[in-house]
């Protein structure tokens, strides 16, 4: 049966997410450094139902099983705002709750966003590396991907950006650049940090070529650190970005329960978060009015930080199992190099030169053998991929699975050590 699809509808293709997702789900003896996956055994189940059992004996009709409002529970957004203003030092005027729009995940404003900015052949710029879920949504909406220039040590390259949009400038095509998409804390895949300093000067560089993107900044990681938050402040608080639209995009997903799917962006742009808004009422006219109102019991309950207390410490403990096990098992002694992070679910691992770690590729295929999964780091480039990089997520095992998992992963590694 021949389907006369549309453009967007030939471009899409199976997203990489879903078939990670998928075999960590559907294979009980495969253990997966792959999705994201948060910690099971920290949900909080006991203060979910002390919520649900609060809205239950309230008086008057239950609004939080009726519809809701297509931007959000006004008292969640007031919430939000407050949280963000709290850590950014930002006035009443920034902190205006008529600025947040709640959504179904970060990931729903990421591509409100990049829907309502973005034609095909448009440029989003994004870090080297960067969230490979987003770039596969990019390639989808057939956005040209550009690789932010950035130093060895992952610190942006600003003399190299503006050598990069004087190129476009000269080419006539710095009027399609649309949006820059930076993980400005504990990044994924890297777990980087981006500081105030890189911050300004990508401001000002942009600035002094007269190019005014929208600057997306995903914080999704910013409350997951282990020891201390990174001082940076978000670009809603830098004046060199006062002139440039803005969205900040936040998680309840990640630092609280991710089943519940609620995700928040704040917006300097009237004008672009109106477009969102009328988009999102296209989508579902409002993101589930019950799980909003539980994490609106649970803010206005303080619950959120002790929960946020009990996964920093767990993920610390998880990060540190398996970086122990790897060096354990002696990977980097075959040429594999990676750093500890200071926060988020992940460690980014540099392969042996040589070494291919894509799906296609020989040790991908070991890993399967093995039982053990990864996702192949060329999935987080845009426009220049490396094929020797590797992500592996600690969210979900137990420090006893990690330890196996990375055994099996240093097993794979072996059969396909590149000869030194």
């Amino acid at each position: 049966m021949s389907i006369p699809f549309s453009d967007f509808g030939k471009r899409l293709r199976s997203p990489a997410i879903a078939s990670l997702m998928s075999a960590a789900l559907h294979d009980p003896d495969l253990l997966s450094l792959a999705a994201g996956f948060t910690d099971s055994s920290s949900l909080p189940v006991t203060a979910i139902g002390r919520a649900v059992r609060r809205l239950e004996e309230r008086s008057g009709p239950p609004d939080h099983l009726q519809y809701g409002t297509n931007q959000g529970r006004p008292g969640l957004r007031r919430l939000l705002a407050g949280r963000i203003a709290a850590l950014d030092g930002l006035g009443e005027k920034e902190a205006d709750p008529d600025r947040v729009l709640v959504t179904n995940g970060s990931q729903q404003a990421l591509y409100l966003a990049t829907s309502v900015l973005c034609d095909p052949g448009d440029i989003v710029m994004v870090e080297r590396p960067s969230y490979f879920v987003y770039l596969d949504m990019l390639r989808g909406k057939g956005a040209r991907i550009l690789d932010l220039p950035e130093c060895e040590e992952g610190r942006l390259d600003l003399e190299a950006f503006g050598s990069l949009l004087a190129k476009l400038e000269a080419s006539g095509e710095i009027r399609r650049v649309k949006i820059v998409y930076l993980e400005s804390y504990f990044s994924n895949p890297t777990g980087l940090s981006r500081t105030v300093e890189e911050k300004e000067g990508l401001a000002r560089v942009l600035a002094e070529r007269g190019v005014r993107p929208v600057v997306i900044e995903d914080a999704a990681y910013r409350d997951l650190y282990f020891e201390e938050p990174f001082p940076a402040t978000s670009v809603l608080a830098l004046s060199a970005f006062g002139s440039m639209p803005c969205l900040y995009l936040g998680t309840l997903t990640k630092p609280y329960a991710s089943g519940l799917k609620t995700g928040f962006g704040i917006c300097s742009a009237p004008e672009l978060l109106q477009r969102m808004l009328w988009l999102k009422s296209h989508h579902d006219f409002g993101t589930a009015n019950f799980n909003q109102s539980l994490l609106e019991e649970i803010l206005l309950e303080g619950g959120l930080d002790p929960q946020m207390a009990i996964l920093r410490h767990k993920y610390r403990l998880k990060m540190e199992a398996l970086d122990d096990a790897l060096r354990s098992e002696g990977l980097d002694g075959l040429g594999w190099v990676w750093a500890k992070p200071l926060g988020g679910i992940y460690l980014w691992l540099r392969a042996p030169v040589g070494l291919d770690t894509r799906t296609d590729s020989a040790f991908w295929q070991a890993c399967l053998e093995e039982k053990v999964i990864y996702v192949p780091g060329d999935l987080c480039y845009g426009d220049r991929p490396s094929s020797g990089r590797v992500r592996l997520s600690f969210g979900v095992l137990s420090p006893d699975q990690l330890a196996d998992a990375a055994s099996r992963f240093a097993r794979a590694a072996r059969k396909v050590a590149v000869p030194a």
